[in-house]
């Protein structure tokens, strides 16, 4: 009897969905017959009137939309099973490392399982009774505010922290009283990208212009500026302390010395990296001396040690390295190697804990980390259960430090380390209910693209799978910007394995995962790199006998978003679901809303050059969407109304190019959430409620029925 029903429940996955979906009606989206012409080559944009987000006839779309959607997703009957599954992964206690802050205390996030933000506490000692210090989830009535950086004075007294609301990356800066927990008057609003750097009896900050009403989430940001405030008085004195009038698309980010001895400005936006200005506030009259001018290579400055400047770059070393300079001539003529590059490694992170040095490198898209001395020194290594991703809490004046590791399957396991000894504990573990970590497993694969180049693949999937060529398989990647895609553990990917689903993660190529030389060759006219990269690991999965293309899901978000938009036309045979998340869709005009044309250096533009416009054409996912009845995979498009990062005309013109064209009778839906952003900061519950729809889609459209 027992087997009969372990069977059963074996054959839940495999069964076809019962549901009957009736066919869709789509919305008429507004048309106005835009047609733009680059180079002498005409390009027609028809839906050109939804990129004004605020227009009466683009909300009455959105909601229009929106009605559609949530039909089609009420009718799947699994819908709310899958949510409840959701809600139970997700209810487990989640809790961050302590860091030990300038008042002395220990400081750290923790989630009870389903508050829709972490709250901040604080405790005299590591693991000691703790108070909380700041709940976000008291910033608004439906958890959509979240806390986006926290920065304590100097001295401890004060502590500034700021706030996103809706999701939006517009910021406000409060002051509070670090004992007390009493806001002060200070408040600033407007900022963007922005952290506090104290100085004195106020701090540093990075600003726009407050902009025009109606407009806050669509139009470009210009002139990125440095203001300083001292407390007590109005936002409206605050000093200008940095500005580049001639470059009006440069951000410009402020750091202080923990002995606020040197004022360091980083800008970047124009190029791959970013240049570097710093101020001795030490000297008689300090002035900027500019460091490195140019955005060519990622530079900062990890840490000061007496008068010795420490600093991280890619500056000819393609994987980066360790360099250091003395403070009263820090112009990188001067520069000294203290860790030299490692050809076989890429270093990803480097932190003082103490007098040492803690340095983490990525090898094949995994994260290793070992100890230096301040001469540059190797050590030891920091030993580790596995393929994972590392993070480290320290403190410059104290050896004792934290760490977690987490991994595909196993939520974050938090270490206490003494760099000085090399002594580790376990500190915290997290504990999940009803899944089991060791049931399942990691392997990394390598399969040849298109020209050849072998990329990385991490795959995970349950022991004892088999190979059986129809297994569901999740396909998820990046390719861009140089970020690199580790190990990471999410609670809402368990509901996937634990249904028999595979989990495959490729290391596209426009990452960071082998340094500079790799992540360009996945940008600008190089970009087809990327796709070819992904449409290789579908090919590899389908042909090492994992599944078959009625079972292969592909998903991605942002620059992901343009990936799965751009496969999906180059290759819609291959797919049989597609989630394309807050994408990059209109490669014409990403430059023209908000902080698009800080992409440039990653995708060039449409107004560079024939050449350039040409390449961005031939694969930009709006104006590649085939009308000849191609069939199509089912698409579920996912965007947000307060998606300031990449704004929601992007998925707006995309979806309603699909339902217009004839790409077969797969759904073409378009999900737009309300009240949130591009991602961070989302509450749990919102969370959930996109993982259901996602989930309820693919399960739908692949004629499963999860357990």
């Amino acid at each position: 009897m027992a087997r009969k029903s372990t069977i059963i429940a074996l054959m839940a996955l495999t069964m076809a969905s019962c549901s009957k979906q009736n066919p869709i009606t789509y919305p008429e989206a507004p048309n106005d017959g835009t047609v733009d012409v680059y180079f002498g080559k005409e390009v027609n944009d028809p839906y050109r009137p939804l990129e004004n987000d605020t227009a009466a006839e683009t909300l009455e779309w959105v909601k229009a939309e929106n009605a559609v959607t949530e039909e089609y997703l009420s009718n799947i009957p699994f819908r709310s099973n899958i949510r409840e599954r959701l809600t139970q992964l997700n209810n487990y206690p989640k809790t961050g490392m302590p860091y030990k802050e300038n008042d002395g205390k220990y400081y750290f996030y923790k989630n009870d399982g389903l508050q829709n933000q972490s709250v901040l506490y604080r405790s005299n000692t590591p693991g000691g009774e703790a108070e909380v210090f700041l709940d976000p989830n008291k910033l608004s009535d439906d958890g959509t505010s979240s806390l986006k950086g926290v920065y304590q004075s100097h001295d401890g007294k004060y502590t500034a922290y700021t706030v996103s609301n809706k999701g939006s990356d517009w910021t406000d800066i409060y002051v509070m009283d670090t004992a007390t927990g009493q806001l002060l008057p200070d408040h600033i609003e407007w900022t963007k990208f922005t952290g506090v750097a104290w100085h004195g009896n106020g701090f540093y900050y990075s600003a726009y212009e407050k902009p025009t009403p109606g407009k806050e989430y669509s139009n470009t940001n210009e002139f990125h500026r440095i203001y300083y405030h001292k407390l007590g008085t109005p936002q409206s004195e605050d000093k200008v302390v940095f500005d580049n009038c001639k470059q009006p698309q440069h951000f410009h980010s402020v750091d202080i010395s923990d002995d606020e001895s040197v004022l360091m400005v980083m800008g970047g936006g124009a190029g791959k990296g970013n240049s570097l200005y710093i101020k001795n506030l030490k000297s008689p009259n300090p002035e900027w001396i500019t460091v490195e001018g140019s955005q060519d290579h990622d530079i900062s400055v990890i840490g000061k040690k007496d008068d010795t400047l420490y600093i991280f770059t890619s500056a000819d070393a393609p994987k980066y390295k360790l360099m250091t300079v003395d403070v009263k001539n820090p112009e990188r003529h001067n520069w000294k190697d203290l860790v030299p590059e490692d050809k076989d490694a890429v270093l990803v992170d480097a932190t003082f804990a103490g007098d040492k040095l803690i340095l983490t490198y990525d090898k094949d898209a995994s994260h290793h980390a070992y100890v230096y001395s301040k001469e540059g020194v190797r050590e030891r290594e920091i030993s580790l259960p596995g393929y994972g991703t590392l993070s480290f809490s320290t403190n410059s004046k104290d050896p004792e430090t934290f760490y977690s590791f987490s991994s595909f399957t196993t939520p974050s396991t938090i270490m206490s380390y003494n760099a000085e000894t090399g002594e580790s504990k376990l500190f915290h573990a997290t504990e999940l209910q009803g899944f089991n970590p060791d049931d399942y497993v990691t392997e990394q694969v390598f399969y040849p693209s298109a020209d050849g180049t072998e990329i990385p693949m991490f795959i995970t999937y349950k022991k004892g799978l088999k190979k059986n060529g129809k297994n569901p398989v999740y396909l998820y990647g990046y390719g861009g910007f140089n970020v690199t895609l580790n190990p990471g553990f999410s609670a809402n990917r368990l509901f996937w394995l634990e249904n028999g689903g595979i989990y495959a993660q490729a290391n596209l190529r426009g990452g960071g995962e082998y340094g500079e030389e790799w992540y360009a060759a996945g940008t600008k006219q190089q970009k087809k790199n990327v796709f070819n990269d992904f449409i290789a690991a579908a090919e590899y999965m389908i042909n090492e006998g994992w599944t078959n293309k009625d079972n292969l899901v592909i998903e991605g978000g942002s620059n992901g978003g343009l990936l799965v938009g751009a496969v999906t036309n180059m290759r819609p045979d291959l797919f049989k679901v597609a989630i394309p998340r807050v994408g990059v869709m209109d490669m014409m005009r990403y430059h023209l809303f908000t902080i698009g044309w800080n992409w440039a250096h990653d995708y060039g533009k449409s107004s560079d050059s024939p050449e350039m416009a040409s390449y961005l054409l031939s694969y930009s996912p709006i104006h590649n969407i085939k009308n000849d009845g191609t069939p199509y995979p089912a698409i579920l498009v996912t965007t947000a109304d307060h998606d300031d990062r990449v704004v929601p005309a992007h998925s707006f013109k995309y979806a309603a190019t699909l339902q217009a064209s004839d790409t077969g009778d797969a759904p073409k839906l378009i999900r737009i959430d309300s009240n949130v952003g591009h991602g961070a900061g989302k509450p749990i519950d919102k969370i959930i409620d996109e993982y259901t729809d996602i989930y309820s889609f693919i399960y739908e459209n692949m004629g499963l029925e999860p357990k």
